[in-house]
């Protein structure tokens, strides 16, 4: 079995991807919108953190989150998270014998990807790739037309025009 091995900086921000294990036509992120919603609140008020910026769309959601100055506990927060969504839907999705034999759900794939956000600029692209996200996988035509997502907060405190991205097309595929 693999050793996956975390980094653990605490009071670290962090940018995550968490997708659902069945992604091809699934919209169950955004059908059970309130109960992710009702899940991320009870986990911050058990362990604390900061949510920077977020976009959840039908199958896969990105967060940035800031954890406390003296906590680099972001798996537990994942694991309680995607646990108290799962326990409040009823079993229907198709699950492996081994997820079976395990005594887990089939919703969630197993593994998220998360990456430390090091500085500034790097913390300004991820926010921008979390934004643009729907238009990205034709979710919207521009952010603002999105309502899952913080980029309307984002507007509000005025750090974005409302038509931000919405005329330019912008490579997310890429490094550069």
């Amino acid at each position: 079995m693999p050793n996956y091995r975390r980094t653990d900086t605490p009071g670290a921000t962090w940018f995550f991807t968490v997708n659902l294990l069945e992604r091809h036509g699934n919209d169950l992120l955004v059908r059970e919108m309130e109960r992710l919603r009702a899940c991320v609140l009870a986990e911050k008020q058990r362990r604390p953190f900061s949510i920077l910026a977020w976009v959840v769309l039908p199958e896969h959601m990105h967060w940035i989150w800031r954890l406390p100055e003296s906590d680099a506990d972001y798996s537990t927060r994942w694991r309680r998270i995607k646990t108290d969504f799962s326990r409040g839907l009823p079993v229907a999705e198709r699950r492996s014998a081994v997820r079976i034999a395990r005594g887990e759900r089939g919703i969630w794939q197993r593994r998220y990807w998360e990456r430390q956000i090091r500085d500034a600029d790097e913390l300004i692209r991820y926010v921008e790739y979390i934004h643009f996200n729907p238009v990205k996988h034709g979710h919207a035509a521009r952010p603002n037309d999105w309502p899952h997502s913080s980029f309307r907060s984002f507007v509000d405190r005025g750090r974005y025009p409302v038509d931000w991205a919405a005329s330019t097309t912008l490579d997310w595929t890429s490094d550069g």
